[in-house]
């Protein structure tokens, strides 16, 4: 694949990792919103918010893993000041420049909308979720082992979801000893669960499958838990909800009830930063290549002589 000009825009110790892998794989990968004494090779500038970039040469623009946010925002907490994207950036980046965020927000869709731009969604690739669930399943044992005073051996847990995360999760789980139950009402994800050898229960059953429960990890973006689900269960039950925004659980009223209910979108990003960032860059990766590649796919000359 040709050498691309690639500048992350925003984000947090991800996006380091994946300026070096970039940089590894030979790009030419520049920084926005992170100070000089970011600890990456001398070849990857680093600007802050205000800096006037040269948009017109890039190849790639890659906004953080939460996305473009309320106010045109984006998460850049190593820089000193607030990063807003500009309309402009975006027009003056040339016409066949690949823009990528983390997760698509209204934000992001209103701001392509007004600059005739689509956007990537690499959080939202297939691929990128299925090498990011043994990361995310990691980072839910640890937290559960951070968050418990037992031995995660023996312990009743409950997976709602049976989809790639929640697969790796009640796998990752049940080696260690735990009792495994799985939530679901997809048909495709009970027959896979029961094949792994998991007791399955349909999500109209979960206040009851709840009862006498150690641990909830919930991966399903609705919500679920809630209120009524909630107030017959054990205040010692801890639950994970690893669900994208808003999560799958009415935070409120388990405080009020003072159960320990924790949200942990973005494991990957917080446990193992290295390999998250290695893992959107691959994909980037991949995209561009399968990008050249349609491009040479020209049919032949047909014109009869």
């Amino acid at each position: 694949m040709m050498k691309k000009n690639i500048l992350l825009a925003g984000g947090d110790e991800r996006q380091l990792k994946m300026a070096e892998y970039l940089h590894e794989q030979g790009m030419s990968v520049a920084m926005l919103g992170f100070p000089e004494e970011s600890g990456l090779p001398t070849e990857i500038p680093c600007h802050q918010a205000g800096e006037e970039l040269k948009w017109e040469y890039l190849d790639v623009v890659v906004f953080p893993a939460s996305g473009i946010q309320s106010g045109m925002t984006v998460h850049a907490p190593l820089s000193a000041s607030p990063l807003k994207v500009e309309e402009n950036w975006l027009q003056r980046l040339p016409r066949e420049a690949r823009i990528c965020t983390g997760i698509s927000t209204d934000e992001a869709d209103q701001l392509m909308k007004k600059s005739g731009r689509t956007y990537t969604a690499l959080l939202e690739q297939e691929e990128t979720a299925l090498y990011n669930a043994v990361p995310t399943a990691e980072g839910v044992l640890l937290t559960a082992i951070q968050n418990t005073d037992e031995t995660i051996h023996g312990s009743r847990v409950v997976v709602l979801g049976f989809g790639r995360t929640g697969s790796v999760i009640a796998r990752t789980f049940s080696a260690l000893g735990a009792y495994v139950e799985v939530g679901t009402s997809d048909p495709v994800e009970k027959a896979r669960a029961k094949t792994y050898g998991h007791f399955v229960f349909h999500l109209d059953e979960t206040a009851q499958a709840l009862q006498r429960k150690d641990l909830c990890i919930n991966t399903i973006p609705a919500l679920l838990l809630t209120k009524n689900m909630l107030q017959d269960v054990s205040v010692r039950t801890l639950i994970i909800d690893i669900a994208s925004r808003p999560g799958g659980t009415d935070f409120s009223y388990a405080a009020q009830r003072k159960m320990t209910a924790l949200w942990t979108p973005g494991l990957p990003g917080k446990t193992a930063p290295k390999t998250a960032g290695r893992i959107l860059g691959s994909v980037l990766l991949q995209l561009l290549e399968d990008t050249e590649k349609k491009k040479g796919d020209f049919p032949q000359d047909c014109t009869n002589e």
